[in-house]
């Protein structure tokens, strides 16, 4: 692909991606806001149990063929086909043995997970592994091609319906079956919607010798979705079997509606991202330079956000939850605040790994990790609830500090460069904070609150005018560019 299409598309991507996130991380924050002043933690607890548990299923049901199929460079059309229909067919078969499997042993896997009375709701809730494999295929292929706005209306109606569905079983009664529920309808129809827009069509076609080529080249990549599982999971786990459903509802819920709002940023950008570099990953010196400039403009936008949450975390926690949520604050602030580090020196270090062919390297990467994360919860549990919160989100520092070191040693990549790239927005962010703290001694109203933020970000603004005008221009210029398209 020539870099000056690679770019139209790239661009074009990064558009309707754009749209399609912000849509749909708009709707899951506004969901769980009205969800809840209706449901109490525990539900949440258990939905969280639920979903741990459908995510571990889907590593294997996908068996990493997602990214093989994005970052593969196929010799012909005729190959991509082949290889195509073996992942579906692959994809969907497993997927089913283990809906089959977890139903069997429904009861001891609830047990394990914390919540041993929820054997049925977990064999029944696990009906969206298959659904969830059926589309997975799809969406990889319109990926690759870029087909970003294809991918638009399937994800904004799938992220509409939980909100109809399941906010009026809420309000009548259902408590955690509204979440299951709605979720479910909202993956089934994003399954029918990609399967009727795709172009491509299942064939009886099978190949065992294809299928061990495929597998060689993406058993690295479900080594290291296991691994990352294990880092997304292992806390939530911990706690389900140490602590309530109360307090797994408040830690997993205040985690994931931050998550909400970074990922309307991040979410985006990481598709193409990886896309992108997997286009480029021949050529160092234009693949380092797609790095640094996300990583830079990824900076802009994620750092004010982390430390704006965690300089005002009692009044975010009010608007998205509500007063009976009040302890989920510190959570939230101490959360958004090493999120907006991990996100700009880590998340996006697997996407390099994985665009050059070399998954391995976040599997090691995610190892390590691991080998610090539980030994310091499991110590940290030990001394309650509160150390297990601010020990788990203090220990990612670790994970950035190997990300560099693997970066530099396996990529080629510069500590230096690195951090310079994101010194400017890291100044302005701590500029910023400090008249925040300053605002925040004058009053304690809402209302002032409110106020406040209005001029930290006009002043954000005000600083990264002026001391890095040239890039602002060229992320203006890029996307005036790609929207005229």
């Amino acid at each position: 692909m020539e870099e000056n299409d690679l770019a139209i598309k790239a661009g074009d991507a990064a558009k309707w991606s754009t749209i399609t996130e912000i849509a749909a991380k708009l709707i899951i924050p506004i969901t769980n806001m009205i969800l809840a002043r209706f449901l109490a933690p525990e539900a949440f607890g258990v939905v969280t149990t639920i979903t741990m548990i459908i995510s571990f299923a889907g590593l294997f049901s996908d068996a990493g063929f997602q990214s093989y199929l994005i970052q593969r460079e196929f010799k012909d059309e005729e190959e991509r086909k082949k290889s195509t229909n073996v992942a579906f067919i692959t994809n969907l078969t497993i997927a089913f043995a283990l809906w089959g499997l977890i139903a069997l042993f429904r009861d001891q896997i609830a047990r394990s997970a914390g919540n041993p009375d929820l054997g049925l709701v977990v064999a029944i809730a696990c009906v969206q592994i298959p659904l969830t494999s059926f589309s997975s295929i799809q969406t990889a292929l319109f990926r690759r091609e870029f087909n970003f706005k294809s991918l638009f209306l399937a994800r904004i109606v799938s992220s509409v319906i939980p909100l109809i569905i399941t906010v009026p079983l809420a309000m009548i009664g259902f408590q955690y079956w509204s979440l299951i529920i709605g979720s479910t309808c909202g993956i089934l129809a994003n399954a029918i919607m990609l399967t009727v827009k795709s172009k491509w069509r299942p064939e009886l076609y099978y190949n065992f010798a294809l299928l061990r080529e495929m597998f060689s080249f993406s058993v690295w990549s479900l080594m290291e979705a296991i691994s990352i599982w294990f880092t997304l999971w292992i806390d939530a786990l911990i706690i389900g079997n140490s602590f309530s459903a109360y307090y797994l509802g408040l830690y997993k819920n205040s985690l994931n509606m931050v998550n909400s709002f970074m990922s309307l940023v991040t979410a985006s950008i990481i598709p193409i991202l990886f896309s992108v570099l997997s286009r480029l990953q021949n050529d160092d010196t234009e693949f380092q330079a797609m790095y640094y400039k996300t990583q830079r403009f990824i900076s802009y936008l994620v750092l004010p956000l982390g430390f704006g949450i965690f300089l005002y975390s009692d009044l975010v926690t009010n608007i998205m939850f509500g007063s009976q949520w009040i302890e989920a604050s510190n959570i939230i602030g101490i959360w958004a605040f090493v999120a907006a580090f991990g996100i700009i020196f880590s998340n996006f270090n697997g996407e390099v790994y994985r665009s050059k062919g070399k998954p391995r390297l976040s599997f090691i990467y995610q190892i390590i990790h691991l080998t610090f994360l539980i030994p310091t919860c499991l110590i940290s549990m030990k001394f309650g609830f509160w150390s297990l919160v601010y020990a788990r989100s203090l220990i990612r520092f670790q994970g950035t500090i190997v990300g560099f070191i693997f970066m530099r040693a396996f990529m080629g990549f510069s500590l230096k460069d690195m951090l310079s790239n994101v010194a400017k927005p890291l100044c302005s962010t701590l500029l910023m904070s400090l008249i925040a703290i300053g605002l925040k001694q004058i009053s304690s109203a809402v209302i002032w609150s409110f106020i406040s933020i209005l001029i930290c970000a006009f002043m954000y603004v005000s600083f990264i005018i002026l001391i890095d005008r040239g890039q602002i221009s060229e992320i203006i210029k890029l996307f005036r560019d790609k929207t005229k398209r």
